[in-house]
């Protein structure tokens, strides 16, 4: 049997997806570093209608490429003028878009999905403001899932943030902080190999409380060292709430020649 075959087996046999990211609306939680979402309808049925009685309706978007559930492009985050692979960040972005590392080079994801529930493994629903998630939740986490994170897998951390997300003031945590990997957490998926890495939170990185997004060591270790993808405002709890551990992870990111980011919809496919 050929590996369409089995993938098709696999689909008939049945698969059932959970959505691991958040709605897209007007008013939603933004990054003070991004323009945000906003959407509105400029035709409404009955403004045009056809000699059949037919008519549409459409919309206009307006958004950043790091606004709600999003993954980052290498073009994302230079250090020192140079992005990852040692690309230098102003040739790459003369022209107002990037010739080297844009969200067009991004690949789509069909990958080991494994759900690092670093809340779960403390015992609570979600995590205190500005705490950072360090090396040994991460084991723990991954001890706790019975799930060993493997070179090419897609790490996904919860922190139970995501149910801040209908608190703009609470979600993005700009007086209390929000938390989030460190440095130090962040170069142990480093060594693992992982593909990409998500958490459910405005920015992968732990925002001390009152600092806001000053620094991001993070974004550094991950985009720019070691050309790791990040993943943010992702929605973990339905996932957590099934007690998912390992599953296969999707994810398409839109094609934006030359740019930082783009929206996605990642989800989880497991067995019906």
């Amino acid at each position: 049997m050929s590996t369409s075959d089995a993938l098709l087996d696999a689909v008939t046999a049945g698969v059932r997806l959970i959505d691991l990211g958040q709605p897209f609306f007007t008013g939603m939680p933004c990054s003070p570093n991004h323009p945000g979402f906003r959407m509105t309808l400029i035709r409404r049925h009955g403004d045009m209608v056809r000699p059949d009685g037919g008519s549409a309706a459409n919309e206009l978007i307006i958004t950043g490429g790091h606004v709600g559930t999003h993954i980052d492009a290498l073009a994302h985050v230079s250090h020192d003028g140079r992005l990852h692979g040692g690309v230098d960040a102003a040739e790459a972005q003369r022209g107002g878009r990037f010739g080297s590392g844009g969200a067009e080079e991004t690949p789509a994801m069909l990958a080991r999905g494994v759900l690092l529930d670093v809340a779960a493994a403390h015992g609570v629903d979600v995590l205190p403001p500005g705490y950072g998630v360090t090396v040994a939740d991460l084991e723990d986490a991954a001890g706790r899932a019975g799930a060993e994170v493997r070179r090419g897998d897609v790490a996904l951390v919860r922190t139970g943030w995501a149910r801040n997300f209908g608190d703009a003031g609470a979600y993005l945590g700009q007086e209390e902080g929000v938390p989030g990997v460190t440095e130090e957490a962040a170069r142990w998926l480093a060594a693992r190999g992982v593909r990409a890495t998500g958490a459910d939170t405005t920015a992968y990185e732990r925002i001390p409380p009152g600092a806001g997004h000053r620094v991001l060591p993070v974004h550094r270790v991950l985009l720019v060292e070691n050309g790791i993808y990040i993943i943010e405002h992702l929605n973990l709890e339905e996932a957590a709430a099934e007690g998912l551990t390992e599953f296969v992870f999707m994810l398409a990111p839109l094609r934006i020649v030359g740019g930082t980011g783009s929206p996605v919809r990642p989800v989880a496919a497991v067995s019906s």
